[in-house]
């Protein structure tokens, strides 16, 4: 059976006969790409302008007498519509499409079938499936890799095509008219499965968002580089130069940093056998030259780097059985993870506001220990 929707696709609502309603639970895919267990009913019509998932493109949205359709399949010859309440089984209903989703999937969907039959025609090239995707879509052709030149050759190609209005349904449109304005943009290619390459395109507005948003995006990096469009790649560069640069000397001036911190210690008079330090801006390897400056043989270390009370790195260093019995519970105490061995045990946490319970672990132990 074809349905109205497919006899008409420009058809945007319809009137028809409600044949069937049953409760019902469908899984549905939030915004955050969780999946989503909801009640409703499965709705069958005598007749539908909402398109069911089905050859590569997504299902349509619209309402259903005002009420809204949140998917639309397709069950042997009749399409199924999921709404959260019920409908009078043998009433008339008024049907609503989505008309933005609706003409961006008309096409995408369009601009697939006419780069398949042109990567066909002229180079041979066999499409084994294809995927309409929220942003981007993908083809998947029979071939192992696409020569250099052929992308442009066929995306020149297609749009010759269209600019010559070739008729893609038994309808005629015209060149004013905004539905042949579907311009395509293959982006590029990317290796696919066993063999196979994904050409990569967009079609129609949804080429016309992207050079919208380009063009902010391209303002809005000339402001902050403060320099042409044309020079937007080379400051970048530079810049991100001068950021490994910045890098190099900040690690060289903590490790600095490490090794008077470590002899402040040692020069110490009144120190014990307990030494704790935490600061924000570090990493492993600013805690292992402290440690290793400092010595274990005699001195237990508890040093974190990492926010205040967010997440971080600790590490716990002094003499081996001491560390072996401490770390783990050391790590339970911060809720993170870790592992150590040779004297030193270090980890991962994310509550990095838990250190004072782990000082108090380490001082009564330090008081009772004679290390």
């Amino acid at each position: 059976m074809a349905f109205q929707c497919q006899r008409d696709s420009y058809v945007q609502e319809f009137v028809t006969t409600v044949v069937s309603c049953s409760p019902c639970e469908l899984s549905l895919e939030r915004a955050s790409g969780k999946k989503e267990k909801v009640k409703g009913f499965e709705v069958i019509l005598k007749d539908t302008v909402l398109f069911p998932e089905g050859g590569g493109q997504p299902d349509d949205r619209g309402t259903l007498g005002g009420v809204p359709v949140l998917r639309v399949t397709r069950r042997g010859a009749e399409a199924v519509h999921f709404v959260a309440s019920a409908v009078e089984v043998g009433s008339s209903i008024q049907l609503k499409v989505d008309w933005d989703r609706r003409f961006d999937h008309m096409q995408q969907h369009s601009g697939q079938h006419l780069i398949t039959a042109l990567a066909d025609s002229t180079f041979g090239y066999k499409t084994t499936s294809w995927e309409l995707g929220r942003q981007y879509s993908t083809i998947e052709l029979n071939t192992a890799m696409v020569k250099a030149g052929e992308v442009e050759a066929l995306e020149n190609a297609v749009n010759d095509k269209i600019r010559a209005a070739v008729p893609i349904t038994i309808e005629l449109l015209f060149l004013d008219d905004p539905a042949v304005q579907q311009l395509i943009k293959i982006l590029g290619t990317e290796k696919g499965k066993k063999n196979k390459t994904n050409l990569i395109f967009m079609a129609g507005n949804r080429i016309l968002k992207y050079v919208e948003k380009s063009y902010n995006r391209e303002r809005s990096l000339t402001d902050l580089l403060t320099s042409g469009v044309d020079d937007h790649v080379e400051a970048v560069e530079k810049l991100q130069n001068a950021v490994k640069g910045l890098r190099k000397s900040n690690l060289n001036l903590l490790r600095d940093m490490a090794v008077l911190i470590a002899q402040n210690f040692k020069s110490d008079p009144n120190r014990g056998n307990l030494f704790c330090l935490h600061r924000k801006d570090g990493d492993a390897e600013f805690m292992n030259i402290i440690a290793k400056e400092i010595g274990t043989e005699d001195t237990i270390l508890f040093l974190t780097v990492g926010e205040e009370r967010g997440a971080g790195l600790f590490l716990l260093a002094g003499p081996v059985d001491v560390v072996d019995r401490l770390g783990p519970r050391v790590a339970e105490l911060l809720e993170g993870k870790g592992a150590g061995k040779k004297g030193r045990f270090q980890g991962k946490t994310s509550c990095m506001g838990r250190r004072a319970g782990v000082k108090a672990l380490l001082q009564e132990h330090s008081q009772n220990l004679r290390l």
